[in-house]
C-alpha cells in the first residue's frame, strides 16, 4: 500500500496537500484553502479529485468545499462543525475511518484549536495529516477549547509511532522558531532553528516535520519539562501557550 503526497503553498502562508492511493488512483484533497489553486494542481498532475478531507471548519481550511464538489463532484468528509460554513456528505469523529481506495485513514480528535478539529493518521503509510493542531515547532491557538483539550489532543498525536510525518497546514516555523528560543535553550533546538532559518532565506518549504523531531524540540509538546512547577502538564502546556500568543519577536 502507498499513499503519494503532492504538497504547493497556497494564500498567504498555507499549504495544500493531494493525497493518491497508488493502488487504486484515488485522490483526496486534505482540506480546501483555495479551490483555484487545487484544482490547478489537479489539472497539472493529470489527477482527477474524489474526496474531500477537512480537519477543522475554518474558511482557510474548508472556504473552497463546495466550489471543488461542483467542479469534481468528490465527496465531502470532515467533523460536523464544517456544516457552519458548506454541506458535509459525511460527518465524522475520532475513532472512525475514512477509505481512499485501499488507503485506511483513521480519524483522531484533536480539538483545540476548534472545538471538533480532526486528524487523519494512515498507519500504513506513517503519515498524519494534523491541520491547525500541530505546527513545525508550534501548535495550533485556542481559538474554541481549553488548554486541557488541546494538551489531551497533542498526546493522542505523540502517541503515534515517533517516525510518523507530520503534514500540517501553515509555514510558521520559522516565527515558531523564534519563540522555541525564547522558552527553551536546549542545543538541538538550537541546531534545528539555525537550519529552519536557512532553509527559509532559501525559499524551502520546513513542512512536513516527523513526530520524533516534534517530541524532542517542540516547546508544547516539552513543555512540562519547561514548566516543572507547574500543576499539571495541561497547566503548563497553557503557560508555553499563553507565552506564545503574547510574543512580538
Amino acid at each position: 500500500m502507498a499513499l503519494t503526497v503532492h504538497q504547493f503553498p497556497c494564500l498567504a502562508d498555507n499549504y495544500g496537500f493531494l493525497a493518491r492511493d497508488e493502488a487504486s488512483g484515488r485522490v483526496a484533497t486534505i482540506d480546501t484553502p483555495d479551490a483555484n489553486a487545487i484544482l490547478a494542481e489537479l489539472a497539472r498532475l493529470g489527477w482527477s479529485l474524489d474526496l474531500i478531507l477537512n480537519t477543522h471548519w475554518h474558511p482557510d481550511h474548508a472556504g473552497g468545499n463546495e466550489a471543488l464538489k461542483a467542479a469534481t463532484g468528490a465527496s465531502i468528509v470532515g467533523p460536523a462543525e464544517v456544516t457552519r460554513i458548506a454541506p458535509l456528505d459525511r460527518a465524522v469523529v475520532g475513532g472512525d475511518e475514512v477509505m481512499l481506495g485501499e488507503t485506511r485513514f483513521q480519524v483522531i480528535d484533536t480539538g483545540g484549536h476548534t472545538l471538533g478539529h480532526i486528524a487523519y493518521h494512515d498507519a500504513e503509510d506513517a503519515i498524519a495529516f494534523v491541520g491547525d493542531t500541530l505546527f513545525a515547532l508550534g501548535c495550533g491557538r485556542l481559538f474554541e477549547g481549553t488548554a486541557e483539550q488541546m494538551w489531551d489532543s497533542l498526546s493522542r498525536l505523540t502517541a503515534l509511532p515517533d517516525a510518523t510525518t507530520l503534514y500540517c497546514a501553515h509555514e510558521y516555523t520559522a516565527s515558531n522558531a523564534r519563540f522555541a528560543l525564547s522558552v527553551d535553550d536546549d542545543p538541538g533546538l538550537k541546531a534545528r532553528a539555525e537550519a529552519i532559518f536557512a532553509a527559509r532565506e532559501r525559499g524551502e518549504s520546513t513542512v512536513p516535520t516527523v513526530l520524533a523531531t516534534e517530541k524532542a524540540t517542540n516547546p508544547f509538546l516539552r513543555a512540562p519539562l519547561l514548566r516543572p512547577a507547574a500543576a499539571s502538564p495541561a497547566q503548563a502546556f497553557a503557560e508555553i501557550r499563553a507565552a506564545k500568543d503574547g510574543f512580538k519577536g
